[in-house]
């Protein structure tokens, strides 16, 4: 198995790209519930509204059109409604105009913008509410960190026809340990994760390494992955909020076999595509 695009060879004609968070692990719920939001809560000392903050911020980056976005900007867009809504939040307009114009929106990208405006303080609050994250990430017990079910029977099903590719916008350590501990890992042929560059971008490369973008699918979770994979010309399987069980399901029926023979375009993608939209309240 590969850790970087220089090393990967092209092995079968087919490449499924698999996201993890979300997707594959069922992560992303228990992450924003139990660190995300209450992190935003406790540094901007908002306990008088937790409850129904705590609900707005998991509609945004979990069971909406929105779900999945970067973590700053999932930030900015909660803090501006609790701005409006229940009490003013000072120097938003800073972390806003960062969040909208800086190229990279990570841990780095704000010391970088720290030391550039050394008196802004929603900038360092920003800083420790996404250091905590972090860390009450890292406290959470390995229990509840675990594949959907069916993810590893549909890997390995997979991979018995296609190139199977692990491309994700989370941690590469993080990513690694927990597909291994599941005995995901065996049934992939490479790892790319926020080290490597954006989601269109490793599929841009693995293109590049003889794939036919028909030959191609993107299984994902949310806008950005559907997004990444229309870039690229690639079709999209979504694997559903509340129905992942399900879609890995019918990834193996229906999914992986419209895909190898050739008839994954066109109606089939279309509907894919619509439950995809519906299920997030989205619109074509």
């Amino acid at each position: 198995m590969a850790n970087n695009l220089t090393d990967y060879q092209k092995q079968k004609d087919f490449l499924v790209c698999v996201d993890s968070d979300g997707c594959a692990m069922d992560t992303m719920d228990v992450k924003h519930i139990r660190c995300f939001g209450p992190c935003m809560v406790t540094e901007w000392k908002l306990e008088q509204w937790r409850e129904e903050i705590l609900t707005r911020w998991n509609e945004i980056n979990l069971y909406t059109m929105t779900r999945g976005i970067n973590r700053f900007k999932g930030l900015s867009m909660s803090l501006k409604e609790i701005d409006g809504k229940y009490q003013k939040i000072d120097d938003l307009d800073t972390l806003t105009e960062w969040v909208e114009h800086s190229p990279e929106l990570s841990n780095d990208a704000v010391k970088r913008a720290i030391v550039q405006n050394p008196d802004s303080p929603i900038l360092k609050k920003a800083l420790n509410w996404s250091l905590a994250v972090n860390e009450s990430i890292n406290q959470l017990p390995e229990s509840e960190k675990l594949p959907f079910q069916g993810v590893k029977e549909a890997l390995a099903y997979a991979h018995r026809y296609a190139d199977v590719a692990i491309v994700s916008s989370a941690n590469l350590g993080a990513v690694l340990d927990e597909w291994k501990l599941y005995g995901l890992l065996e049934h992939t042929d490479i790892v790319l994760a926020q080290d490597a560059g954006s989601k269109a971008f490793c599929i841009g490369e693995l293109l590049k390494k003889g794939y036919t973008p028909d030959h191609v699918l993107m299984c994902g979770d949310a806008p950005g992955d559907q997004d990444a994979a229309r870039k690229n010309d690639v079709f999209y399987y979504p694997i559903l909020v509340k129905h992942e069980k399900e879609s890995w399901e019918e990834f193996c029926s229906e999914g992986l076999t419209h895909l190898l023979d050739g008839t994954y375009g066109g109606d089939y993608q279309e509907k894919k595509t619509a439950a995809f939209l519906n299920n997030l309240g989205g619109s074509l």
